[in-house]
């Protein structure tokens, strides 16, 4: 009889393939990482002058709705002015329901401002209420096609302007509203 012999059989390890699986997905990692940043576009972002607001992100929403109140009003304003050969009146806008000159609920909840008219050149809405909504202007330009120009003021209380200028403006207090259109501002999550 011969001697018994031992022979050992080693289990399949799974180190090796285990080792492989790791670098294909390191590999997979990498190479999707570098599709993303070739492909990766930069985001010009315009920088706001200091007597700026940007109407998004800077605004109150008591105060982003007034803005896009005047700037829709701004059309009616420039057809009204046409035709009458003057600028109409705030009390003829409320009368006519254009907001945010109309006083109705929504004018109320947005900080009650009392509009008049200065120098047949602006619009000049006091707010009754500073914590809901600053106090606004909206300039009115010779052309019809030329920008909204608005500017609000939060100092307690907001006075009438006497001078419309820009630099008179910003000294006292005003700041214009910008309208920025980049596609970073949908992408922020501001918690």
């Amino acid at each position: 009889m011969s001697a018994p012999t031992t022979q050992v059989i080693r289990p399949a390890g799974a180190g090796h393939e285990t080792l492989y699986v790791l670098l294909l997905c390191l590999i997979i990692v990498l190479g999707a990482g570098s599709v993303v940043a070739w492909h990766g576009e930069t985001q010009d972002v315009a920088h706001l002058e200091s007597n700026q607001l940007d109407a998004r992100r800077d605004l109150s929403a008591a105060e982003q709705g007034i803005y896009a109140d005047l700037r829709v009003t701004l059309d009616e304003i420039h057809i009204l002015r046409e035709s009458e050969q003057a600028l109409p009146a705030p009390k003829a806008l409320a009368d006519e329901g254009f907001a945010p000159f109309a006083q109705d609920a929504s004018s109320v909840s947005r900080g009650g401002h009392a509009w008049q008219l200065l120098d047949e050149r602006a619009y000049f809405g006091a707010s009754s209420n500073r914590s809901v909504a600053g106090s606004f202007l909206m300039r009115i330009s010779e052309r019809s096609d030329a920008p909204p120009d608005i500017w609000l003021n939060r100092s307690h209380p907001a006075t009438a302007p006497t001078a419309l200028d820009e630099t008179a403006l910003s000294a006292t207090g005003w700041q214009q509203i910008v309208a920025q259109f980049d596609a970073g501002v949908t992408r922020q999550h501001r918690h």
